[in-house]
């Protein structure tokens, strides 16, 4: 069991497929296809599907570590609720109004998004942050895999007023060479969207220590509990397997929007000078 904890359910079934019998290799490659399918069958629906017999169900779940066939369900939703893109994906057509008018549904749910996650936040808040990010020696951001663009995306937005705005760690560095040099009068800025870097609650830990001002940014009901002093949850369902980030960006809009509001003439000074360097440049 041990070797088996920190394994996904395709890891499991890779691991053991050169070890299984025909009548469990069948069962195998049929749940390697879709996966996310054993979240929503029976052990006795599963069986059918794959012709095979509910012993071979039982004993397949087993050799992969599990307890029973329910654990082994369980943790296939688990790996759902997490993001990840093939379990998510299922044997089952979708709607018809998915299929007939595909833009009209992602702009639903992408509006539904947005109005959730909008009334979750304070407007309190947001000058909270807009103030510290202003008020910082150096401005921080941090994100991995799908995390990272959009951690570049602030820090681009931010960059036309707080010139010191940092995305860690860059091509080639570790985390460790820039925890460093973070201090207490910094900002930090954490994208923790799922699916996370395993690390993820060591490496919040660390930042939370080395910078009292921290915002974690990260999808509604995330169970992880974080030291940050800010806390923004987005809403990031979409109608099919990929997360919707929209809402993501909307509080990247929101929060730079209030910057740039906070940083009154200075601000305005400095976004004058960036335009005429882009003139000196002919860049734009």
């Amino acid at each position: 069991m041990a070797s088996h904890v920190k394994k996904s359910f395709v890891g499991r079934i890779r691991d053991q497929l050169d070890q299984l019998s025909p009548s469990e290799r069948r069962l195998a490659e049929f749940a390697l296809d879709l996966p996310g399918d054993l979240a929503g069958y029976s052990a006795s629906e599963l069986a059918a599907l794959a012709q095979v017999s509910n012993a071979t169900v039982t004993r397949f779940v087993r050799r992969l570590g599990y307890e029973s066939f329910d654990e082994a369900r369980k943790h296939v939703r688990s790996e759902q609720r997490a993001g990840s893109p093939l379990a998510m994906a299922a044997t089952s057509s979708a709607p018809d109004t998915v299929a007939d008018d595909l833009v009209g549904v992602q702009r639903q749910q992408s509006l539904a998004n947005i109005d959730a996650t909008y009334r979750r936040l304070s407007s309190t808040e947001i000058e909270q942050i807009a103030a510290a990010v202003l008020a910082a020696r150096k401005v921080w951001l941090v994100g991995f895999r799908s995390s990272l663009p959009l951690a570049m995306y602030l820090r681009w937005q931010l960059l036309q007023i707080v010139p010191s705005a940092q995305v860690i760690p860059g091509a080639g560095e570790t985390l460790g060479e820039h925890l460093a040099g973070i201090g207490a009068d910094d900002m930090v800025i954490v994208f923790a969207l799922r699916r996370r870097v395993r690390q993820m609650p060591m490496i919040v830990a660390q930042l939370a220590k080395a910078c009292p001002n921290l915002v974690y940014i990260t999808e509604r009901n995330a169970s992880a509990k974080t030291p940050a002093r800010w806390w923004l949850q987005c809403d990031v369902q979409g109608p099919g397997v990929l997360d919707n980030h929209t809402a993501v960006a909307g509080l990247c809009h929101l929060i730079v929007t209030q910057v740039m509001t906070l940083a009154g003439n200075p601000g305005r000074r400095h976004l004058g000078l960036v335009e005429a360097f882009h003139d000196a440049l002919d860049e734009i």
